[in-house]
């Protein structure tokens, strides 16, 4: 029997209860599929920090490294300053292990609702593969107060390493500028996986998406790099969107998109809207994924921490992160089954959480997907 070895991060806020019931969906398909997931409980996040004042040193990183995926709820607690979580841990393990593609997939099921009028489950089936660490999110940037001044800024990443040496010179009021960075390399990798992507799923078109109008250094060699990548498969339709403009598209013709790539910022800003499009941020999942390496999979919503405790929220999304993991870890067909199981519940409209103005429970969801699994 198969064993696979799994680090579980429940993290804050809702995290824990939606990822017990990811764990219970998991475990019931790993039984009709005969293999055996192990779990790894971390518990890094705002209790522990506080607790400790540990965040996510080196240590843990080289033991989840062990691990064949990384299993995560959500973070971000009000009692610690924004950005301190997200960055030191989050942020940290994606750069660590280079999970250079954030999978989004945007897929309407039967029996949920959208807001876009007259559209259906046939019209929204789309990926989103959203480049994960570069762009303006590698976080390097600063103030300038009237005067002359140096700033060093450094980004270190897997494909290289860069300095800026800035001499800033402010003859007016204070000024904050943020940097961002892309790299050839960067660019063509998550471009192939993405042309790769529509191969293995039988789709006809890749899209990029960019603001090469105004943005013009980075986004010009985004077009550029794209462009090269395309002519290498020659059977896939390709297009260039820009950021403005796609977003007005998948509110108006959602079936026009198959898989979609894009930088970092404009990634995260459009998958916010594909879950909304889609029935909403309970059903929104997510992969961070270096496909030679270790992958993370976690629900793209925060950690909600005022229903923290109420048994209110969905589990669907990080139910389908699982899969998203299962197929990863080379069970596809396990993977398929849990989505199989969401449609059938969410088609029959029998079990529905709050979101979906039902009255279920966090916990009656992961049942009603295991019943159908077993």
């Amino acid at each position: 029997m198969t064993r696979y070895n799994i680090a579980l991060m429940p993290g804050d806020g809702i995290g824990p209860e939606i990822v017990a019931e990811g764990v219970k969906v998991l475990e019931a398909v790993a039984a009709n599929g005969g293999f055996t997931l192990d779990w790894d409980i971390f518990p890094h996040g705002a209790d522990h920090y506080l607790a400790t004042g540990e965040l996510m040193p080196e240590e843990t990183l080289k033991d989840l490294a062990k691990h064949d995926a990384i299993y995560f709820g959500s973070i971000g607690d009000p009692r610690v300053a924004p950005g301190i979580l997200e960055k030191e841990i989050l942020l940290k393990m994606r750069f660590y292990f280079d999970q250079f593609v954030n999978l989004r997939p945007v897929k309407l099921f039967d029996g949920v609702e959208t807001p876009l009028a007259h559209k259906t489950a046939s019209d929204i089936d789309f990926v989103v593969i959203r480049e994960n660490t570069e762009d303006f999110y590698v976080g390097i940037g600063g103030r300038a107060s009237p005067g002359k001044g140096r700033q060093e800024l450094t980004v270190l990443r897997e494909l290289y390493n860069v300095k800026f040496g800035l001499d800033i010179d402010c003859d007016g009021d204070e000024l904050a500028y943020q940097i961002g960075v892309l790299s050839r390399k960067g660019c063509e990798r998550v471009m192939r996986y993405s042309f790769d992507l529509a191969v293995r799923q039988g789709r006809g078109k890749v899209t990029a998406v960019d603001k090469a109008n105004v943005l013009t250094h980075m986004y010009g060699m985004w077009r550029e790099v794209f462009g090269e990548v395309a002519a290498g498969y020659p059977q896939i339709a390709s297009e260039f969107n820009f950021v403005d403009a796609i977003t007005m598209w998948f509110v108006k013709n959602p079936e026009w998109f198959d898989i979609v790539v894009a930088p970092n910022m404009f990634g995260d800003i459009i998958t916010d809207l594909g879950a909304m499009i889609s029935g909403g941020l309970g059903l929104a999942a997510g992969g961070n994924i270096n496909p030679d390496g270790l992958s993370m999979f976690e629900p793209i919503h925060g950690s909600a921490p005022k229903y923290k405790g109420l048994g209110v929220a969905n589990p669907l999304a990080t139910i389908w992160s699982g899969a998203l993991l299962l197929e990863e870890i080379g069970e596809a067909a396990a993977s398929q089954q849990v989505l199989d199981a969401m449609h059938a519940v969410l088609s029959e409209r029998k079990v529905l959480t709050k979101d979906f103005g039902g009255t279920a429970s966090t916990s009656d969801m992961g049942n009603a997907i295991v019943a159908k699994l077993q």
